[in-house]
Parts: structure tokens; sequence; C-alpha cells
């Protein structure tokens, strides 16, 4: 029985009175706080910076984020009421950055159609068509004289031969010039190039251009230029583009200026489509077709890999836990080797000896056969032969779950069941199975998960060849969610699309996530179990 407590308490002492050992007064505080100042302007500073730059670059959106954030990590640590939630902003932060931006990212970019050909913005593309010229029949044709000042600067003096003499410069443009008799020594500080000297600079002259009365003239030769007219004009208000040259009138439609007859003008610019590329998914036969093929070999893929592994290493694990095997611990330690070396060191090995004209796999399957397999362009073999890889690769772990779990089964209940007269495989079956699955259930779920991913083997092996016959899309009959989404995005060959590539992560996310929901579930009926 506690001794009762004291309702009474003593006064606390006073945090502003000076003289006392407790005192907290301004500059106890500042001496206590200072450190808090400087590594919050660091990180103010740091964010002014970063918005700056992702301001210029046109994305105010994630501006105002990175200022938001940084305003909430000021407010954290500047109040003492939200004190705790000091200790929790360092990870809030990092699962912002790098878990919730690119969640966010992919799902904006699945919404759009960011892919080869639409990368620039509408402006961007406004500014690109805008700038280029077209030369009219009736373009005026000038000789042309070449000036070059100290500092490497370009004067151009160009005569129509009708009379019309301007001097032109990148910085002042066009400017009307009194000529009388042959062309001057020098302008002002730009001395007079001979048509052989002008040679040398040509690539230079030829970037040169100079506007002036609504044209441009671009040199065309060392002693020749040409005047030049707007090819498009940018109408603001109707938000369309006119050919100057042939008067057809351009509007933008789902990220291209397009035609009344359907042409359009490259390139395009990134524009939200909704759920346009989840529709193809399903319903464009080009993506469709690869798409099915690519999900199902991706099931198949990590279920086969799961079992086999696992098969192989509760096998080895039965073996290895039999007290009257010798020289255990010798086999044991052989059969971790695989476990250790690097992946992709072993891939790369297993790729060699499975070379149809040089691997010493091949040469003996066709020592006894006749022939050697075509593992790498047939679909059905370099599947067999990406699940043996695999299974190599991951039946050592499995093995060491294995003998873990069976070494935590109590030995009493195989007593009881050889009493009861029990086979070995009914031991297995309904004793050492059962208790097994309970340790490893979940883990041989995760295993699906990470495997569900795998793309290294994939990429190693045969980077997801052979090519799917008549596909569109850069599928590979070895190919997996992941790897197929990574062609797509960046190694497709018929040019990126980013788009349909997040669409097709969102899928993988909202599978594993299903995977991990039906894990926690499993998990939480295993711990029933046990108790």
């Amino acid at each position: 029985m506690q001794p009762k407590q004291s309702a009474t308490r003593s006064p606390a002492p006073s945090s502003g009175s000076p003289g006392q050992g407790g005192a907290t007064g301004p500059t106890h505080r500042f001496r206590e706080s200072w450190p808090l100042m400087v590594g919050l302007a660091v990180v103010d500073a740091f964010a002014l910076f970063l918005a700056s730059a992702v301001i210029i670059n046109g994305n105010s959106l994630a501006a105002i984020v990175i200022l938001v954030i940084t305003a909430l990590l000021n407010w954290v640590f500047l109040s003492d009421r939200l004190y705790p939630i000091r200790w929790l902003s360092p990870g809030l932060v990092l699962m912002a950055m790098l878990v919730l931006y690119p969640l966010v990212s992919t799902v904006y970019v699945a919404l759009t159609n960011y892919s080869d050909g639409h990368l620039l913005s509408k402006d961007q593309v406004i500014a690109q068509l805008v700038g280029q010229f077209y030369q009219p029949k009736d373009a005026a044709s000038y000789k042309l004289t070449v000036y070059r000042n100290a500092a490497g600067d370009f004067l151009l003096l160009l005569d129509d031969q009708q009379g019309h003499v301007f001097t032109g410069t990148q910085k002042d443009g066009l400017r009307p010039y009194t000529l009388a008799g042959p062309p001057p020594a020098a302008i002002g500080d730009y001395q007079k190039l001979e048509t052989a000297q002008t040679f040398q600079y040509l690539t230079a002259l030829s970037k040169i251009e100079i506007s002036g009365n609504g044209r441009q003239v671009r040199v065309t030769g060392p002693d020749a230029a040409q005047e030049l007219l707007p090819k498009y004009t940018y109408n603001q208000q109707s938000d369309t583009l006119t050919d100057g040259q042939t008067g057809v009138v351009y509007k933008p439609v789902t990220g291209n200026f397009t035609a009344p007859d359907g042409s359009q003008l490259s390139p395009g610019f990134t524009a939200v489509v909704g759920f346009g590329n989840f529709a193809k998914v399903f319903t464009d036969p080009n993506v469709t077709g690869p798409f099915i093929g690519v999900f199902l070999w991706t099931v198949v893929f990590a279920a086969g890999t799961v079992f086999f592994a696992f098969t192989v290493g509760l096998g080895l694990a039965l073996v290895f836990n039999d007290q009257k095997l010798p020289f255990k611990s010798l086999f044991r330690s052989i059969c971790i080797l695989p476990y250790t070396i690097p992946g992709f060191i072993s891939v790369l090995i297993w790729v060699g000896l499975l070379n149809p004209y040089y691997g010493p796999l091949s040469l003996a399957i066709k020592s006894i056969a006749g022939v050697a397999p075509d593992w790498f362009s047939n679909g059905t073999l370099i599947k067999i032969a990406i699940l043996l890889i695999n299974t190599w690769l991951g039946f050592p772990y499995m093995m060491l779950l294995c003998l873990g779990a069976l070494q935590a089964i109590p030995s009493d209940m195989y007593e009881a069941a050889d009493l009861d007269g029990a086979s070995p495989w009914a031991k297995f079956r309904y004793l050492t199975l059962p208790l097994l699955l309970v340790s490893v259930g979940p883990l041989l779920i995760g295993a699906f998960a990470f495997n569900f991913n795998n793309f290294t083997v994939i990429d190693l092996v045969n980077e997801g060849g052979p090519p799917i016959p008549g596909a569109n899309t850069p599928a590979g009959q070895s190919d997996i969610l992941i790897s197929y989404t990574y062609r797509l995005a960046f190694a497709g060959g018929k040019g990126a699309d980013f788009g349909l590539a997040s669409t097709i992560a969102i899928f993988i996310f909202a599978i594993i996530a299903l995977i991990t929901i039906f894990n926690f579930r499993f998990t939480k009926q295993l711990e029933e179990v046990m108790s």
C-alpha cells in the first residue's frame, strides 16, 4: 500500500527572477535558442533559393509548396505548443519529399500527354513557332558586306541594289544607312572583312538574326543575305496561330496546334488529358495486348520465383535439419554462397552459362539432345531461364528462413506424432508445413511483392526480350510491369511516353498496396493462430 501523497505543492520558482539558479530570462533563452535560429535561417535561405529557381523554370505551384512547408517548419520550431511535433517534423518532411511528392507527381503526369513531342509548355511552343520565318516570293535579296569589331561582334552592311542600304546588328536591328560609293573600310569601330576572311566566320554569321520592319534578314552566303517573314503569328485573344504563308489557322487541341483538316504543328505541348491514358490501357489494342501479356507474366514470374525458391530452400532445410547428417555446417556454407555473391554478377554468369554458342550448360544440353536451346530468342525458353536464375538467387534466403523456423518447432510434437503412428509425409503435411507457414508466410508474401518489381534480373538477362511480334509499344516477351514501364518512359526506341508509363506505375502501386493489405491481414490471422 503506497503512502498517501500530500495535496499541497511547493510553489514553482519564478522564471524571471534574477539571482535564482533556475533563471530563464531573455539572455538565457537566447543562449539556448540561437543554434535553432541559425539552423532555421539556413533552411529558410535554402528554401527561398530553391523556390526562386523553381519559379524561374516556370513551376509556381512547386515553389508555393516549398514555401508552405518551410513556413510550417518555422511555426513548429518557434512555437512551444508544437514542441512534440519537432521530433516528427524531419521524418514528415522527408516523407513529403520522398513519398508524397513522387506519388502526386506520378498521378499528375498520368493525367497528361507528357511524352516525346509534348515535352514543352504551351508558352514555350508558341515562342518556338513564332520564332520561325519563311522566305516570301517577293523577298528582297541583299549584297552583303561584313564588318567585325575587336569584341568579335558583327555588323552587316546590306544593299538591295535598288538604292536602299541598311546596317544591321543583332542588338540594334536594321537601320537605314547612307552609302556614297563603295563600302567604307570601317563603320564606327567595326572593320571591314574581305570576302575571303568572311568564310572563316560563315558558321557564326549564319546564326545571326536581324529583325526590322516586321521582317528578318539572315546571312545565306559570304556576300549575300535574304529577307524573311514570320511563319506564324499568335493571336492571344482567340488563342490561335496563323500560318503567314498559307493562311491556315491552328487551334490548340489536346496538346497540339491543329488545323481544320486535322494536320498538327510540331512540337506539341504538355496538356491535361484526364483519364485518357487509363482508358488507353484497356481500350487501345496496341497497348491492351502487350499490357495483359506483361501483367500475366509478371504474376507468374513473381509467384513462380517464390514457389520454386521456397520449395528448393525448404527441401534443403529439411535435409540440413537432420541431426544425423554429417558435415552439415560445410553443406550449409556451400548452399549460402549464391546469397553472398552480388546478384548482378550471378545473373551475368548465368547469362554466360546459357549462351547457345559457347555456354557450358547449353553445350551440355546440345551434346545430349543434339541442339542447343535458343534461350534468348524464344519467348518460352527465356521465361524458363529467368525462373531458373531467380530460383538460384532466392533459394539460399528461403533455406535460411526455413532452417530457423524448423529449429523453432518443439521436438516433443514430433515425438507425439511418432507415438500416434504418423508417417513422415503426414508429419510434414499436418505438422511441419502449417507451423512453418506461421513463421515464413508473411515473408513469402513480401518476397512476392519484391519480385513483382524485380527489374534487375529481367533487364540483365535479356533486357525484356525477345520483342512481342507486332507490338507497337516497346514490350518484350520477358518484360514484367516495372521493366515495361521503364521502356515506355526511357528506352522505347519509338519515343518516350511518360504519361502512359506513369499510368502503369499507378497500376503497379495499386497492386502492391493490395498485396501489402493482404499481408497485414494474413499476419494478423497468423498472430491469432499463434495465440
